[in-house]
């Protein structure tokens, strides 16, 4: 039945569900609540990652023993104080926002969880900020939450900076449900898709939009 269910798409989970576990595995403390918070409160757009999905990216970078880590999409915080909290004590963020008054309650938000020096906090056209940050690699993941139309850019640069068994990571994989439609922004998501397997040992976790998981072959 299972097989038969598999087979016509039959999706198991309901909102009540995913709110259930979500509650027992992710759960917020006041500190991540603030920053999930924030897009609502300050008028910024409430495009974060989930609460399951943050826990997510923490984990594989305590995985991956990641110490070294860059962030192309800032927004309040959220995702950055999760994957803070899973790096070592040495571990640093590098966390790039287009927008200046995100960074503003970005760094609020960090600094009241005290993980302001974890993170640094760089504003500017990513593919800017990318070329500064080279002297910092190689590095042990790449998180893309940005502009979906440079997606398959980012890729390419993590491909040449990310050291052997390093983590892509990449939200909104799915794009919205909109991957397949015939718009410069899917296509460059689905480029993406398409490059990311010729370097990196790849799946696309099923998220509600989709992560793409990549780690960096050359061992």
């Amino acid at each position: 039945m299972a097989d038969e269910a598999s087979r016509q798409g039959t999706i198991y989970w309901t909102p009540e569900i995913l709110a259930f576990v979500e509650r027992i595995h992710a759960g917020h403390d006041e500190h991540l609540q603030r920053a999930f918070d924030a897009p609502g409160i300050h008028g910024m757009p409430a495009i974060q990652v989930g609460a399951s999905e943050g826990k997510l990216l923490g984990l594989l970078l305590a995985l991956s023993g990641a110490r070294k880590v860059v962030e192309i999409g800032t927004l309040a915080g959220y995702s950055a104080l999760w994957m803070t909290r899973h790096l070592p004590p040495e571990g640093h963020i590098w966390s790039i926002e287009l927008d200046p008054r995100h960074l503003d309650v970005a760094q609020a938000n960090l600094k009241a969880a005290g993980m302001k020096d974890r993170v640094t906090l760089l504003e500017g056209p990513a593919l800017d900020i990318l070329g500064i940050l080279e002297k910092h690699g190689p590095f042990d993941a790449v998180f893309i939450d940005a502009d979906k139309g440079n997606y398959d850019r980012y890729g390419r640069w993590a491909a040449k900076h990310l050291r052997p068994g390093g983590l892509l990571l990449a939200d909104n994989a799915f794009f919205f449900g909109r991957l397949l439609e015939d718009s410069a922004d899917a296509a460059a998501v689905r480029r993406l898709h398409q490059e990311v397997p010729a370097d990196f040992d790849s799946v696309c976790i099923p998220t509600p939009d989709g992560v793409l998981l990549g780690i960096r072959r050359g061992f």
